[in-house]
């Protein structure tokens, strides 16, 4: 970890510094065992250094934990100094034994029967010699490595965002695109026309409402990537009316919506998105009339939509053309819910295909959007 070898910067400057104290005091020259200590108490910071940032991953102090969490690091603050001070004693014992052996047996002699009590004395004085040090030094490192952390998850953040966005965009375009391909226009502005040069201006004039809500809606600039459900059918209704009046009696639409369900939280034009292609690919390729089922319900702590058709089923080619936002649905719902979102899209129990979406349940207040019509 670079944090841990940054230590080595102090731990050179502090065997510099030794050497340097000794000469202005006129004093002998340091010897290799107090220049090794002197550097290499230091790096036991960088061995303790690791540690800390997994503390502070593993509890971060953020809401809505800040008391508890602060407390916490505080008395690993204390444990840290207990830590280094002990850590930097068996440093100096070691070099002791490894440098010089002689001092540290004539040490022992000398003690005798009170060298373990010695001892223990000597490393309780250290331990309250480091521990202002330590303890400033432990919040210096758990400030780093909370930087680091909020840093790093707002990196995150922005590129997810900015992928959401992106998705977001995408899906924007493709429901756009499934209103206002030459296709779609041709059939809406066609059944306008039959229909005014039948005389039937009144619903003339509700298909061209019904279009111009659908417009609207999708060209909407809210950026959210999420929609209460209620809206989502909203815009699904304003695209099946404009479909009925094309489709005639051949088109048979049902909703069954729990109620309770309504302020789910669903991802943006996914649903209208199934019901399109179960448009495209079910209901327009019969002669007879068709049915579109849309389905909501809860189960537990999941939020479960289908959307079944009686047509003819995803042919082979029509699923080659559909895979791609299809693919695109499902990245978004990895995106947003992980590995808790699934889509499948497979022949119904009888007749046709059914699409079903899977995502985690959460209750969704968006404010209404404004009426941006200029």
């Amino acid at each position: 970890m670079l944090v841990s070898v940054i230590w080595i910067a102090p731990a050179v400057l502090a065997t510099f510094s030794h050497v340097a104290q000794r000469r202005l005091h006129g004093e002998p020259p340091a010897t290799l065992r107090e220049l090794l200590w002197a550097g290499g108490d230091w790096l036991v910071y960088a061995v303790m250094t690791p540690p800390i940032f997994a503390a502070v991953r593993r509890w971060p102090i953020e809401r809505p934990h800040i008391p508890p969490r602060t407390l916490l690091h505080l008395a690993f603050a204390l444990l840290f100094c207990i830590g280094w001070a002990v850590g930097g004693k068996i440093l100096e014992l070691a070099l002791g034994l490894m440098l010089s052996p002689e001092a540290v047996r004539a040490f022992v002699n000398t003690a005798g029967d009170q060298f373990w009590p010695r001892l223990g004395l000597d490393v309780l004085s250290w331990i309250f010699t480091t521990l202002p040090f330590g303890v400033v030094v432990y919040l210096g490192i758990t400030g780093i490595a909370h930087a680091i952390r909020y840093f790093v998850e707002s990196t995150e953040r922005e590129v997810e965002m900015a992928r959401l966005s992106q998705q977001l965009t995408g899906a924007r375009l493709a429901a756009l695109q499934a209103q206002l391909n030459p296709h779609f226009l041709f059939n809406s502005l066609n059944t306008i026309a039959v229909l005014v040069r039948d005389g039937n201006r009144a619903m003339a004039t509700r298909v061209i409402e019904q279009l111009s809500e659908v417009l609207r809606s999708t060209l909407s600039r809210t950026s959210a990537n999420e929609v209460s459900l209620e809206d989502e059918l909203r815009l699904v209704n304003q695209y099946l009316a404009v479909e009925q009046v094309r489709f005639s009696d051949r088109l048979r639409p049902a909703l069954d919506i729990d109620p309770a369900t309504l302020s789910a939280a669903v991802p943006r034009f996914a649903l209208q998105h199934l019901v399109e292609n179960a448009l495209r690919h079910g209901i327009a390729k019969r002669t007879d009339a068709g049915r579109v089922v849309i389905t909501a319900r809860r189960d537990g702590d999941m939020l479960d939509l289908s959307v079944e058709d009686d047509g003819a089923g995803l042919s082979p080619a029509a699923a080659h053309v559909e895979a791609h936002g299809l693919d695109n649905t499902r990245e978004r719902l990895r995106t947003l819910y992980g590995d808790r979102a699934s889509l499948v899209v497979a022949a119904a129990p009888t007749r046709g295909t059914v699409a079903r979406l899977r995502i985690p349940y959460r209750e969704i207040v968006l404010e209404p959007e404004k009426d941006e019509r200029s």
